[in-house]
């Protein structure tokens, strides 16, 4: 530990410095006009990676953005992990909500506001400065394979082709990611399953073209009321789902999982006084825990229709839209809610308009298992470098690929993430401690040690 801390003390400035550097790179996937952008991310985390010691380091293309692979394989008979990360990130709107620029890192009170620099570049980098820690010091202990992705962030559509066409490249014990996030430095934790996802499109349209409202309002349906309304009627006084079928397979937890969930701790006025709300808002009978760990949502992630310039343009617009998520929880089937939310969005729009539905991309919940070797080892290497066992936790949010990893390598995965959930993914201001991000790249190495002694 101590081979670690001294090394840590003596990069500290150059590990930061690099993060910068790859934070100013504005990877954004969803976006196509970023295309050159998001390459020259790719092409910088290669560089980064031969950097650091890794073989065969390839950028290999795919039908979208591309992967990043690198490996150092050690001795073929100890144990190999397989790092998966990615460098593509979330568009940086609204920007005007932003205190300093997406793609200028800045430190404020410690922390490093910059768009990526929690998910993921921040905590997928600190497995590149482990790894450079690791060779330059007391060696490295196990095989490592890196693949770093750029289209997370769109659901990974071409993720799954490259895993299925390079399985012995990939060959390895177990998946190691951290995309994901802890309690806090005070109460470290471990994630043990994530939610599925299911993400559509919907579409209402009414007449032919905009209409005068002052003309055809009252005569012909408004998309945008109508959109309105088929939305509110999705959640019940109970803020229950009311697609039938929804909840059909459902795997519901029992009292004693229920009551050791909810002893990670929590304080509720904490949390409504970090996002500014009154009170908290969710299905009736779980709590704010459930509602975001092992119960499946439904939300609304952007709506728009008719006129929204500035001033006033008196309309009745002729369509209206909205993106909606839904998490899923075991052993709902993305496919199949897909589905049944087509259906019956569909069952319930008024003869007035026509509706469509158009999929996005989805992926499966997860839940990996807490008395493998893997997670015991890094439940050892939290220990050690944190003083305190970590708490295990069920994530709100979803990573598509831990359930194609196991469909397609047949190894399991664990989710050991140094972000906070009050770290603003996928928002503006988005930030990343740097004590976080160096605790990382102290704990890591001892994961791989005690991964090896354990195998």
């Amino acid at each position: 530990m101590q081979n670690i801390k001294n090394y840590i003390e003596q990069n500290k400035q150059r590990f930061l410095d690099e993060l910068f550097e790859l934070l100013r790179f504005p990877s954004i996937s969803a976006d196509p006009k970023y295309k050159e952008d998001v390459a020259k991310t790719a092409a910088f985390v290669a560089e980064k990676l031969k950097g650091a010691g890794a073989d065969n380091v390839e950028i290999c293309p795919t039908a979208g953005h591309p992967i990043v692979y690198g490996e150092k394989i050690v001795d073929p008979s100890r144990p190999t992990v397989l790092v998966y990360g990615h460098y593509d990130v979330q568009p940086p709107d609204p920007l005007e909500l932003w205190k300093t620029p997406p793609f200028e890192p800045t430190v404020r009170d410690g922390k490093i506001y910059a768009r990526g620099a929690c998910d993921d570049k921040g905590q997928f980098y600190m497995h590149v400065k482990a790894f450079e820690l690791m060779l330059q010091t007391d060696g490295l202990p196990c095989n490592i394979k890196f693949m770093i992705e750029g289209e997370e962030e769109v659901g990974s559509d071409n993720l799954g082709v490259f895993v299925s066409e390079n399985k012995e490249r990939l060959k390895a014990d177990v998946v190691l990611i951290s995309d994901t996030s802890m309690i806090s430095l005070e109460s470290p934790s471990l994630e043990t399953g994530l939610r599925g996802l299911s993400y559509v499109e919907v579409e209402v349209e009414g007449p032919n073209r905009d209409l005068h409202s002052g003309v055809y309002g009252g005569a012909v349906a408004n998309p945008a009321i109508i959109l309105a309304k088929m939305i509110a009627s999705l959640h019940d006084e109970n803020n229950h789902i009311t697609i039938p079928g929804f909840y059909d397979d459902v795997v519901m937890l029992t009292d004693e999982e229920r009551q050791a969930l909810n002893k990670a701790p929590f304080d509720i006025e904490e949390y409504k006084e970090d996002l500014g709300i009154e009170d908290v808002w969710g299905e009736k009978g779980y709590t704010t825990l459930e509602r975001t760990g092992i119960r499946p949502t439904l939300e609304v992630n952007g709506i728009w229709g008719g006129y929204t310039g500035e001033g006033a343009k008196t309309v009745l617009p002729s369509k209206a839209s909205a993106k909606i998520s839904m998490r899923l929880v075991p052993n709902q089937n993305s496919n199949k809610i897909t589905e049944i939310f087509k259906n019956h969005f569909v069952k319930i729009a008024p003869k007035t308009v026509k509706v469509s539905v158009r999929p996005h991309h989805g992926g499966e919940p997860v839940v990996t298992p807490t008395d493998s070797t893997a997670y015991r080892a890094a439940s050892k290497a939290i220990e050690e470098s944190f003083g305190k066992a970590p708490i295990p936790t069920r994530g709100g949010g979803s990573i598509p690929i831990v359930a194609l990893f196991e469909e397609e390598l047949g190894i399991k995965t664990v989710l050991m993430g140094f972000g906070l959930d009050s770290d603003n993914l996928h928002s503006p201001n988005e930030k990343y401690d740097i004590a976080n991000y160096i605790k990382g790249i102290e704990t890591i190495p001892l994961f791989h040690k005690y991964f090896n002694e354990l195998s």
